[in-house]
């Protein structure tokens, strides 16, 4: 039985000392990556090889007996080698990549990172870290408090300090989490994405739901706009720039959490209530650089579907992805007859065989429905039970992600004629 290694998030409320620490630990783990990457590139230049373990000495334990580095010494050690580890990682990702070693997207080079970046982060292994006195003790920070929104399932192998921008600070504990099946039920689902409805859901008990899509970005729009022409105004460098900064980072994160705080209720309520979610695959990288680009990235198909497969690996339920070629908005779900590609703008029609009316998206997720069903019996089995190849390869031969970030169940519009 394969564990599945997963990641539990809290909030951190540190002390203003420990602000500073953590602020340190940032900068001193962005510059040992930097001077990692900068060694191998000049080893590279001078035709020498270097293993990660050189590498570390050079940019970690030779630079702290030098002036110019020896405030490294002020910061966890683990961090550090953490840091170069990362580094070392992505030089490989990219060699690998150049040499055709690596499958998959390719890997460019590596970049360094700036201390203007909007996001930081460092790494603790167990031996770094431990849980006590209700916090988080993170060696040469002290006990931080975390807020405990939930239990952890497992002792964790691992800790993420993350800082976002808008100044909060967050632990990622890396876990393993046993999955506990839930009772089985008789009802299945088939869902199809859009942006009229965020969601259209036909149940095999003969019921069918249309979810809303709430546009939380679009809803934000005026706000996010105001605090962008308030960055503007400020001058750079000043006081009152940050702070504007800071106001626009929060607009943002309200947004964000607001969109997924939405999709994992519905996601838990599908995975919860049924023993089957079928959905239709299409990409969504070609969706979202066509002129329903800002509405495919506000809906955030990729993520949601995300949520529902991972809740169905966590009730042991079915989570099953049709080929994108399957006509669904073309068959009439009452008869079966298929009467050929519509434009987008026909969101209701008539079957001309058997006379039935339908709503466009309902119709399709029934559709979704039935032939998940049909796959499912005919023994092609879903991402919660063995996948075939098909589905966990690409034409390259690389693994595939089956978290739906580049499969999503959408009958959205293209300029391909609008033909769904």
């Amino acid at each position: 039985m394969v564990v599945p290694i997963v990641r539990y998030r809290y909030r951190l409320n540190p002390t203003p000392g420990q602000q500073q620490m953590l602020a340190r630990t940032f900068g001193c783990c962005r510059v040992v990556y930097n001077d990692a990457i900068r060694c191998r590139d000049e080893a590279y230049k001078a035709g020498e090889k270097l293993s990660a373990s050189q590498v570390q000495t050079r940019v970690i334990t030779e630079a702290k007996q030098t002036k110019v580095r020896e405030w490294l010494g002020e910061v966890a050690s683990v961090a550090l080698v953490q840091s170069v580890g990362d580094a070392h990682k992505a030089h490989q990702n990219w060699r690998n990549s150049l040499s055709g070693k690596r499958r998959g997207p390719r890997a460019g080079r590596p970049r360094r990172k700036s201390r203007k970046d909007h996001r930081q982060s460092f790494r603790l292994t167990r031996n770094g870290f431990s849980l006590r006195d209700g916090g988080v003790y993170l060696a040469r920070i002290g006990v931080v408090d975390v807020v405990w929104s939930r239990e952890l399932p497992a002792p964790p192998s691992s800790v993420s300090v993350i800082k976002e921008p808008d100044g909060r600070c967050y632990a990622s504990f890396v876990v393993e989490r046993v999955d506990t099946a839930l009772p089985t039920t008789d009802r299945e689902c088939g869902v199809d994405m859009g942006l009229g409805a965020f969601a259209s859901i036909a149940y095999s008990d003969g019921t069918d739901e249309k979810v809303s899509n709430p546009r939380y970005l679009r809803a934000a729009e005026r706000r996010l706009a105001r605090a962008q022409r308030a960055l503007s105004r400020k001058a750079k460098g000043s006081k009152n720039r940050q702070k504007a900064r800071h106001r626009m980072a929060v607009e943002h994160r309200k947004v964000r959490e607001r969109r997924a705080d939405a999709q994992n209720k519905l996601a838990h309520r599908l995975a919860r209530d049924n023993q089957a979610v079928y959905v239709e695959t299409l990409g969504i990288k070609g969706l979202a650089r066509t002129r329903l680009a800002k509405s495919v990235n506000d809906a955030a198909w990729g993520q949601f579907l995300g949520k529902v497969r991972n809740k169905a690996d966590q009730y042991g339920r079915l989570f099953h992805p049709l080929p994108r070629q399957f006509p669904s908005s073309q068959i009439c779900s009452a008869c079966g007859h298929r009467d050929g590609p519509k434009p987008l703008k026909i969101r209701e029609w008539d079957c001309p065989h058997c006379g039935t009316h339908h709503d466009r998206d309902l119709n399709a997720a029934r559709n979704l429905l039935f032939e998940g069903q049909r796959q499912v019996a005919a023994g092609r089995k879903g991402v919660a039970g063995m996948p075939r190849q098909a589905e966990t390869e690409n034409a390259r031969g690389a693994g595939v992600s089956q978290d739906g970030s580049s499969a999503v169940g959408v009958e959205a519009g293209t300029h391909r004629g609008d033909r769904a």
